[in-house]
């Protein structure tokens, strides 16, 4: 299973941007694709998963209302559109495969190199 994020870039407070995920070579327990960020200083949390066998979702609370998390299975593609965009949300965004459909990292067990989100004030 490989797994390539891209889209990240600089953006303004308050602005928009969308990450993209390539999953190939996949297995069928590795159904749930998951979001991840990592600031400057700060552990790994999650963001936002989905299943890809029923479209079920799951967002942190920090960023309920403002961030979509969505799958085009014939892409093989995951996207998380990103609004109103803060300053703390700047971090290394990573995107990862595994069979179940929260944010616990340890359950992941394919990762992406990451791509930079930074959030201007």
């Amino acid at each position: 299973v490989q797994v390539v994020e891209s889209g990240g870039g600089l953006v303004q407070n308050g602005g928009s941007l969308t990450l993209s995920c390539v999953v190939s070579g996949f297995t069928l327990p590795e159904h749930t694709i998951g979001w991840f960020r990592q600031a400057p200083g700060k552990e790994r949390e999650g963001v936002a998963c989905i299943s890809r066998s029923d479209g079920s979702t799951y967002y942190a609370d920090s960023v309920k209302g403002r961030f979509t998390i969505s799958s085009d299975n014939a892409k093989n593609t995951v996207y998380l559109q990103m609004n109103s965009l803060k300053p703390e949300d700047t971090a290394v965004y990573y995107c990862a495969a595994g069979p179940h459909l929260w944010l616990v990292q340890g359950t992941y067990g394919y990762w992406g190199q990451g791509t930079q989100v930074t959030v201007s004030s």
